[in-house]
C-alpha cells in the first residue's frame, strides 16, 4: 500500500477543510479557509501546502469531496464559480493521485468510522447490521447519499443527486413557503427549502403572507435564532416548516433505500439545534406515511455531530483507489 502523509480535502460551498492522514484513519488537525478567498480549489491547496512545516514528507496522494455531482474530469461546483480539470489539477501539484468525489458519498463512507461519540440519538430504532444507511444533510445545499452493502469488498456508498427531489408539502404553512418557491423558481425541488438558502425563504414567504414583505431577507442563522433563542413567532413557524418537510423527506430517503441500518443527519445546519428538532414535528413527520408508518417506526434516526465528519470517509475512499489501481469506484460511469 502507498504510503503516507495523504492529503483530504472538504470543500463547501462556504468552507474548504484540509487535513493530513498519516496513517490508516489517522487524521491530524484541520485547516479551513473561506472559498471565497480563494480563485480556484489549487489555489487553496497550494496555500495549506505551502503552510506545512519544512522538511516533511509531502503528500504524493489526494482526496477532495465537493459539494456537486462528481461525472467525469472537468468538475463545476454548483454553489460557487470553482471549475477545473481533476487531471490537470493532479500534474499541476505533483500528485500521483488526486480523487474527487461528491462530498456526500464521502460523508456515508465515514459513518463507519464514527462511533457512537460522533452521533446524538433523534429517534429510538433498532438497527439490522448490514443493512443499507441513509444520510440526509441540509447545508449550502441539501446532500443525499447511503452506505449500501457489497456482496464482496467494503460497501458502496451512493453518489446521486437525491436534494434535487420533488418536495411535497402538508401544512398550510409549508405550501405557503412552496408556492412562493414556485412562483421564483418554477420546478421546487427539495433543497430550495431544506437549505441555508431554503431558511430564508421560507421566513420571508410567511413574513410576506402577513402583508408586510421584508425589504431584505434574513440570513439562514437569523431565522433559528429568531425561532430557538428569541421566540420570534414567524422565525418560530419558519423553523417548524423546515423541520417538517425534512422529516418528510428524510422518510422517503429511507422508503426508497430500505436503510434498516438507520438514517443519519448531516450538513452544516442540523447538528447546531438537535433539542429543538427533537421537540419539533420531525419524528411525526418521519412516521406519517400511511401503510409504512410501521416500518418507519423501527428505523433509527441520528444526528452527525462529530467535526469534519467527511474526512474519514475521503481516507476510506482513496485507501480503495490505491488497493485499485487508483480507479475511482465512485465517479458516474454516465460521464459529460
Amino acid at each position: 500500500m502507498p504510503g503516507y502523509p495523504r492529503l483530504l480535502g472538504d470543500v463547501g460551498g462556504t468552507n474548504v477543510r484540509f487535513a493530513l492522514e498519516t496513517a490508516p484513519q489517522r487524521i491530524g488537525p484541520v485547516t479551513a479557509f473561506k472559498v471565497a478567498d480563494y480563485p480556484s480549489l489549487e489555489a487553496a491547496i497550494r496555500h495549506y501546502l505551502a503552510a506545512l512545516p519544512s522538511g516533511g514528507a509531502r503528500p504524493r496522494y489526494a482526496a477532495v469531496g465537493l459539494a456537486n455531482p462528481v461525472t467525469g474530469d472537468r468538475v463545476k461546483l454548483t454553489n460557487h464559480a470553482w471549475a477545473f480539470s481533476i487531471s490537470e489539477m493532479q500534474r499541476a501539484l505533483g500528485l500521483d493521485l488526486l480523487l474527487a468525489i461528491n462530498d456526500f458519498t464521502a460523508l456515508a463512507l465515514g459513518l463507519p468510522h464514527l462511533g457512537k461519540g460522533g452521533l446524538t440519538l433523534l429517534r429510538e430504532g433498532t438497527a439490522v447490521a448490514g443493512a443499507p444507511m441513509a444520510l440526509v444533510g441540509p447545508g449550502t445545499g441539501l446532500g443525499v447519499s447511503g452506505l449500501v452493502p457489497a456482496r464482496s469488498g467494503p460497501a458502496v456508498a451512493l453518489a446521486g443527486e437525491g436534494g434535487h427531489i420533488e418536495l411535497m408539502p402538508d401544512t398550510d404553512d409549508e405550501w405557503i413557503a412552496w408556492r412562493a418557491a414556485h412562483k421564483a423558481f418554477g420546478r421546487v425541488s427539495a433543497e430550495r427549502l431544506l437549505s441555508g438558502m431554503g431558511l430564508s425563504l421560507i421566513h420571508a414567504a410567511l413574513h410576506a403572507e402577513t402583508g408586510t414583505p421584508l425589504a431584505r431577507p434574513l440570513a439562514p442563522a437569523q431565522v433559528t435564532e429568531g425561532a430557538i433563542r428569541d421566540a420570534d413567532p414567524i422565525c418560530q413557524r419558519a423553523f417548524a416548516v423546515f423541520c417538517g418537510l425534512l422529516g418528510s423527506v428524510a422518510a422517503d430517503i429511507a422508503l426508497v433505500l430500505g436503510a434498516r441500518g438507520g438514517v443519519y443527519l448531516g450538513g452544516g445546519i442540523v447538528p447546531r439545534f438537535v433539542p429543538a428538532l427533537q421537540a419539533s414535528a420531525f419524528n411525526a413527520r418521519f412516521t406519517a406515511k400511511g401503510r409504512m408508518a410501521a416500518y418507519l417506526e423501527s428505523l433509527p434516526v441520528h444526528v452527525i455531530t462529530a467535526q469534519f465528519p467527511s474526512l474519514p470517509g475521503l481516507a476510506q475512499a482513496l485507501a480503495e483507489a490505491l488497493a485499485h489501481g487508483g480507479q475511482n469506484r465512485y465517479v458516474s460511469p454516465f460521464s459529460t
